[in-house]
């Protein structure tokens, strides 16, 4: 298996215990959060989502000034939302040939740094699974009590 497909295949072993979360979030429960400084549920939600949409497009593109784009949604439902941005983020990500994720980007102005593609998508999937984390706090506190484990391979 090439580079590309390991990749995406790691990503969607995670991003899909993210969509059975966030299907397990209703809509009454999207303000929700755990105190009054952390994000709402609905917010921790699209943050995880555009986040690795934009970390897979500057790894795609090289220009990290696509961080500072400003993301609005007109569709307000959660899993469609998750539905889309996974399909956006998948094809992006199979668009990257294996010797990308050997090519430099120049983040030096945004994470103090360059990366090669490779460690960048590695930070977006570190991003990931912390943020992942918070969603099983959050889920739980809605009174979930069968969740999934946190890695769905296959």
């Amino acid at each position: 298996m090439n580079r590309t497909n390991q990749f995406i295949q790691y990503f969607l072993a995670h991003r899909n215990v993210t969509i059975e979360l966030i299907n397990k979030i209703g809509t009454e429960h999207y303000d929700y959060q755990p105190t009054p400084t952390s994000m709402s549920a609905k917010d921790l939600a699209l943050h995880m989502l555009q986040s690795f949409y934009k970390f897979a497009k500057v790894a795609k593109e090289g220009n990290p000034a696509i961080f500072t784009e400003k993301t609005e949604e007109s569709e307000t439902d959660l899993y469609k939302l998750a539905e889309t941005y996974t399909e956006k983020t998948k094809q992006l990500l199979e668009s990257l040939a294996d010797e990308d994720f050997d090519r430099v980007l120049d983040l030096t102005k945004i994470f103090g740094a360059p990366f090669s593609v490779a460690q960048f998508l590695q930070l977006a999937m570190d991003h990931e699974i912390h943020h992942k984390g918070q969603l099983f706090v959050y889920v739980r506190e809605m009174g979930h009590e069968t969740l999934p484990f946190f890695i769905k391979r296959g």
